[in-house]
Order: C-alpha cells, then sequence, then structure tokens
C-alpha cells in the first residue's frame, strides 16, 4: 500500500505504542492501514506486540488519539497558510479571492448554512476543491478570530498539503 493510506507506530521507551503522523519519529516502525476500525482492531488484537516483536502496550484510546492528531496536523497546514498570507476569512474576502481565480481550496464550517455554501461555489470549469471538516470554533483557532464559517486557501505547497492532511482525515473517519 502506499504511506499516504497508512499510519506509522513506533514503540515509545516506556513500552506504549505511538501514532507517528508526520512519519518522523526514530525508530522502527510500524504501519497500520488508515482507518479507525483497523487502528481499533490493532489494538483489540494486541498486534502492536507482534509487529515490533515485544511486548508493546497500547490503550483503547488509541484509535481517538490518531484522530486527534490527524485533525490538528490539517488544523496546522490552515494555519500556516494564513501566517504566510495563502488563506483568508470571510465570505467577502473568499468571494474577492474567488473571482481573482486564485482559490485552490475552500473550507467550509461543518456547521455552515447551505445557502453561504452556494454563493461561495467556484466556477464549475474550476479545479477548486472543498472541505467541510471543520467545526466553526476549530476554524477559529486555525484564523486567530472569531466567527469563522468560510475561508480559501490559494494555489500554492500550502493547500495541497491542507487537502492531503484533511483526505487523511476523512479516509480514518469513514473506515
Amino acid at each position: 500500500m502506499d504511506e499516504s493510506d497508512l499510519i506509522r507506530f513506533v514503540r515509545g521507551p516506556d513500552g506504549q505504542a505511538v501514532p507517528d503522523i508526520a512519519r518522523k519519529l526514530p525508530g522502527r516502525g510500524v504501519w497500520v492501514s488508515l482507518g479507525r476500525q483497523r487502528v481499533a482492531e490493532a489494538v483489540s488484537k494486541r498486534l502492536f506486540s507482534r509487529g515490533f516483536r515485544q511486548e508493546t502496550k497500547a490503550d483503547e484510546g488509541l484509535p481517538d488519539l490518531v484522530a486527534k492528531l490527524l485533525r490538528q496536523q490539517a488544523l496546522s497546514y490552515l494555519a500556516l497558510a494564513r501566517k504566510a498570507g495563502e488563506a483568508v476569512a470571510g465570505s467577502a474576502k473568499v468571494a474577492e479571492l474567488l473571482a481573482k481565480h486564485r482559490v485552490s481550496l475552500l473550507v467550509h464550517a461543518a456547521e455552515a448554512a447551505e445557502d453561504g455554501k452556494r454563493k461561495l461555489q467556484p466556477p464549475p470549469e474550476s479545479e477548486v476543491q472543498t472541505i467541510n471538516l471543520f467545526a466553526s470554533g476549530e476554524l477559529d483557532l486555525a484564523f486567530g478570530r472569531t466567527n469563522v464559517i468560510h475561508a480559501a486557501v490559494a494555489k500554492g505547497g500550502l493547500a495541497q498539503k491542507l487537502l492531503e492532511a484533511a483526505r487523511r482525515l476523512e479516509a480514518y473517519e469513514a473506515s
């Protein structure tokens, strides 16, 4: 399988299985399919001990921890894009960026009204992707302001990384 379809775990010094979302922690890794059910199965069947070839503890809350870390990773890319000046929030700013054809990614809060989403639809021929994964409170934290319902990320590397992280989170929660 491709690495983007897997989650890497390493064995911590205390013998715990530790999720390595960024795939950069040192040590021998064990790979699990990208899915909440697969991680839960690995925990319940004690597959981490088998994979690491030594006793390895995995907490029952590990699937929730992985989901939280995947969510944080995606939101960190959004915050980074904002700090780099590549992301804007608010209907007016999003509409302005859409009109300039600079948008790569639209981000709507999960509780955004359909009317608001419809008003910010990109042209059909554009390749603008849409994400509806995050609550308004999470977007507020990423942008450092309140009441963020709609946001846009300009074309570039950060938009692509955010999209990949969001798709990984969607895939993890879906299976």
